[in-house]
């Protein structure tokens, strides 16, 4: 999977965002963790606001997509007003039907390298306090949990959830980049 290549998502992409976010949906949903994501929640249209105010990034190997992610500058819903030291990504999804296995930890890499190239030094995100597997991933990526936000508002009018906050920070090398973050971003 040493390919990979990540490029900022286009208008061209919204369907295919949708098929991701929908197709991990259901991959949530027949393992059993509900409350997370359900297909259908999320349209082009939400993918085109996000790209308007913040940035929507795709990811292929071998010319086959294998994940997308959102990366936010602010998050006031769940952050609270904050200075800006930090890139927020959101809806980290993996096409589990072409993807290889670590793809995950491979997107979240690539997030953590975006965020050291416009020089903040953290990477935060959020995760459904309920969903134990979701938040130890995160946990074992690095991230440690800095807080809870009870009532967060949700997409498309869907009643508020309660989330784990988790952050990372992002230690500086040499080269100007952030520690353990390969390239791979066009």
């Amino acid at each position: 999977m040493n390919d990979l290549r990540v490029r900022p998502a286009t208008e061209a992409d919204l369907a295919t965002l949708v098929r991701l976010r929908d197709e991990a949906a259901r991959w949530m949903l027949a393992r059993g963790i509900t409350g997370q994501w359900r297909p259908g929640e999320l349209d082009e249209d939400h993918f085109r606001r996000v790209m308007a105010r913040g940035e929507v990034w795709l990811a292929q190997a071998d010319g086959r997509v294998a994940g997308a992610w959102e990366l936010w500058w602010e998050d006031e819903a769940a952050w609270g007003p904050q200075p800006p030291v930090a890139g927020y990504v959101h809806r980290l999804m993996v096409d589990r039907s072409t993807a290889a296995r670590g793809t995950g930890r491979l997107l979240l890499k690539a997030a953590e390298h975006r965020v050291a190239e416009v020089g903040r030094t953290r990477v935060r995100l959020d995760c459904l306090a309920g969903n134990a597997p979701l938040n130890a991933y995160y946990q074992d990526a690095g991230y440690r949990v800095v807080g809870h936000k009870e009532g967060k508002p949700q997409p498309g009018g869907a009643p508020p959830k309660s989330f784990t906050l988790l952050e990372k920070e992002l230690r500086r090398v040499a080269d100007g980049g952030a520690q353990g973050v390969s390239g791979g971003i066009e």
